[in-house]
């Protein structure tokens, strides 16, 4: 007999299965040995109260001895199948591929970027020389922009798909199990790349195609229908299927739609700085204590705040982090943040940003690109008054809202280097305006927030897309285009790991077996 109920304990007790099978026992009105094993099936904390504790729902096994869960997932050998191409080798690309070697289809992707390997040194001569490699970067390379930002999986996208799938493809392929029990699962810069060989080894083991170094220049069509890609090589591709999973960087993916006249439009996104504090600091705020204990991990935060009517909310946190610059090409400053497995470095960072609206930017009623044209002039404006080499403009967290010009800035995680700039400088009124008003707020919130000890880094840019492109909300093929199918965070459908992985295996679903 199995009974699922919840506990909570002290986090000196969470790893203490006898402990916990005696409070099981106790709850269910059972003798402890009748309990012959025990899974916990989701995991979180609860610092709300002066006592932090662990709340766990507990499957007991009840005079039974339980049985290990093998994960396992049987993929067709798809060599001689129907082709579809997939451009891109994210997480929207590369379970697009994997759901495709379920449905018997030949899944080919095409990938600008490097495998994680050599990707890895691209990323060395970033961080050490601000030298950017426009094809194999921070966004661009397989496994996408998810590989280098530390893995977070945490989601709201349920009603989407099967989240508890995708944690357990990543899992089968090399993940802790951790991930299918914890509220906020997270793999960890230094383990994913593992796992991203791990899916590229099925797919090639099962027939399916990889091809890295390889940027998609042109979208074959005919009389309204997809044919295949053209490649910077020359080489033409064909196939009746695309899925274009290119991720939110992909300016010149947008700009060739809007040269072949296909239906492109503005989204809005968010625009920011990432902040970064000591880790003590949010470690004592959130766990009310003045040391964290051993048994705790690093603290986590969430803050949002309306200032006149718009979003201003933290965004993508890393406990135990480090900033990033994210740049995809030159003369441009952007920053994103990511974690090791073990999140633990000295300081935390957090994405803190502001909503852009479309009428935010006048152009955007008359033109596609409006916003991310937007954004890109706001990166350019970070990259001079950061004076170059990716160095990022920062300022201390009480002197920018106080609207003065910090006369040094704390050691921070930014390899590149930082310089004391106004972000008045290069931060739009609105956003710059918006962040002063917002950081004081936080503060009341979360004590020790708001502190001269934070710096704020220029920028923040890359939130989500700034386009979307259209497509039938129950094909998923583009308005335009029979047989392609625009997906996951470049397309506009998707925020993160998780949900670019599902839109990826939706948009595998949406190809019927009678259109191939």
């Amino acid at each position: 007999m199995l009974r699922e109920i919840e506990l909570a304990v002290l986090p000196e007790q969470i790893s203490d299965e006898s402990y916990i099978i005696r409070q099981g026992a106790k709850q269910l009105n059972i003798a402890p040995t009748r309990i012959k094993g025990l899974k916990i099936h989701k995991r979180s904390i609860d610092a709300r109260g002066k006592q932090v504790v662990y709340r766990i729902r507990v499957i007991f096994y009840i005079d039974e001895i339980p049985v290990p869960d093998i994960l396992h997932f049987q993929y067709a050998n798809v060599a001689d199948a129907p082709p579809v191409i997939i451009i891109g080798a994210g997480p929207a690309g590369l379970f697009a591929a994997l759901r495709c070697l379920e449905k018997r289809l030949r899944p080919i992707v095409i990938e600008r970027g490097k495998n994680v390997q050599e990707r890895r040194r691209d990323l060395a001569v970033l961080n050490k020389s601000g030298i950017v490699n426009a094809d194999s970067n921070y966004c661009f390379g397989e496994g996408g922009a998810g590989t280098y930002s530390d893995g977070k999986l945490y989601t709201r996208s349920n009603k989407r798909g099967d989240v508890q799938r995708v944690l357990e493809v990543f899992v089968a392929h090399g993940a802790t199990e951790d991930i299918l029990v914890d509220a906020r699962p997270h793999i960890g810069t230094n383990k994913l790349p593992h796992i991203i060989q791990g899916i590229r080894h099925t797919i090639l083991e099962n027939g399916g195609q990889i091809r890295f170094d390889s940027k998609v220049v042109d979208i074959l069509e005919r009389r309204g229908c997809v044919g295949g890609v053209k490649l910077a090589s020359g080489e033409e591709i064909v196939a009746k299927h695309v899925i274009l999973a290119t991720g939110h960087s992909a300016r010149d993916v947008f700009e060739l739609f809007h040269r072949k006249r296909w239906l492109v439009e503005p989204k809005p996104f968010a625009l920011g700085v990432r902040i970064e504090h000591p880790q003590q600091i949010i470690d004592q705020a959130q766990y009310h204590c003045m040391v964290r204990s051993d048994h705790l991990p690093p603290a986590y935060y969430s803050l949002v705040e309306q200032v006149n009517d718009r979003g201003v909310f933290s965004f993508c946190m890393c406990p135990g982090g480090v900033i990033a610059p994210c740049a995809t090409d030159k003369g441009e400053v952007v920053v994103n943040g990511w974690s090791p497995s073990k999140r633990n470095n000295p300081y935390a960072n957090s994405g803190t940003v502001v909503q852009v609206n479309l009428t935010d930017v006048p152009q955007a009623t008359r033109y596609p690109f409006a916003l991310m044209d937007f954004q890109h002039e706001v990166e350019e404006r970070a990259y001079v008054v950061g004076g170059g080499n990716l160095v990022a403009p920062a300022q201390r967290m009480v002197d920018f809202v106080e609207g003065r010009l910090s006369n040094t800035l704390p050691v921070n995680s930014y390899k590149p280097g930082t310089r004391s700039a106004p972000l008045s400088d290069v931060l739009p009124t609105f956003v710059h305006d918006a962040l002063q008003k917002a950081l004081p707020l936080f503060g009341k919130k979360m004590k020790g927030y708001f502190t001269n000890e934070a710096i704020l880094v220029g920028v923040e840019s890359r939130t989500s897309s700034p386009v979307r492109i259209p497509r039938d909300k129950e094909t998923l093929q583009h308005l335009q285009i029979r047989g392609l199918y625009p997906c996951g965070e470049g397309a506009g459908y998707a925020g993160g790991i998780v949900s670019a992985a599902i839109d990826g295996m939706n948009c595998a679903d949406a190809i019927k077996d009678f259109e191939i």
